[in-house]
């Protein structure tokens, strides 16, 4: 595996133990744009390495430093990921100018990478997360079109099959209730910042559609539908 390095001054010493894995898109329209903003100081973002879509990998900040892809973030207890994880930026048009599906190069080179890191770093299979997990009122990357499947198959994440007997159930229609404070005690066991409060409040629908985005990609309704409450407990079982 060859690793093109391109230092960002965008970072700052790791105090902190790596323990997570942050997956993003870089929603922009080629990886060189992306680049210069990852490596802007104005800017002051970044990310530990970028993937372009012929499989090419940049390291941009070293992984005994901290680069600033998280941002305001959660999961499984731990705020503001930054501190704590790597973050790689995939080359995607993303929702601005996509949606683009992930060339097989590029996803081949990701599980490469993963599985370079995980050898010098405790990260569990529950801590790769999107940043749409971590930010689901901000953010949607690395989006529905990503192969959460596929790295899964590859040893990296968690998945679980989709039954497509409860896409065809239809909804609960529901907005409150004891289901719905169920299910967010489960999204809140799987790792989402999420109150158990029993409303479909703002935070809750961003949290289903997170989910939906990661687990359930073919029905991303932000809604406590039948197949997101049974999915839902079916992942919730891996945490």
């Amino acid at each position: 595996m060859n690793i093109t390095d391109h230092f960002s001054p965008n970072c700052h010493a790791r105090s902190s133990r790596v323990d997570s894995l942050v997956l993003h898109y870089t929603d922009m329209l080629s990886a060189d744009a992306a680049m210069k903003l990852l490596c802007d100081p104005n800017a002051k973002v970044s990310s530990h390495y970028l993937i372009d879509k012929q499989g090419k990998i940049f390291r941009l900040v070293e992984e005994d430093k901290v680069a600033y892809h998280a941002g305001v973030s959660y999961w499984r207890g731990q705020e503001g990921l930054n501190e704590s994880s790597i973050g790689i930026e995939i080359d995607n048009y993303g929702h601005v100018f996509g949606p683009e599906p992930f060339p097989e190069a590029q996803i081949d080179s990701l599980i490469k990478l993963l599985n370079d890191i995980r050898s010098r770093h405790s990260i569990k299979d529950t801590h790769i997360v999107a940043h749409s997990d971590i930010a689901p009122l901000r953010k949607k990357d690395p989006g529905e079109l990503f192969p959460w499947a596929r790295l899964h198959q590859k040893g990296h994440g968690i998945w679980v099959p989709p039954k497509e007997q409860d896409l065809k159930t239809g909804s609960f229609g529901i907005a409150s209730g004891d289901m719905l404070k169920k299910t967010q005690k489960l999204l809140k066991k799987i790792g989402y910042d999420v109150f158990d409060n029993g409303f479909l409040d703002d935070k809750t629908k961003a949290v289903i559609t997170a989910f939906q985005r990661h687990f359930l990609p073919m029905n991303i309704t932000g809604e406590l539908d039948f197949a997101t409450e049974q999915h839902v407990q079916r992942i919730a079982e891996k945490f």
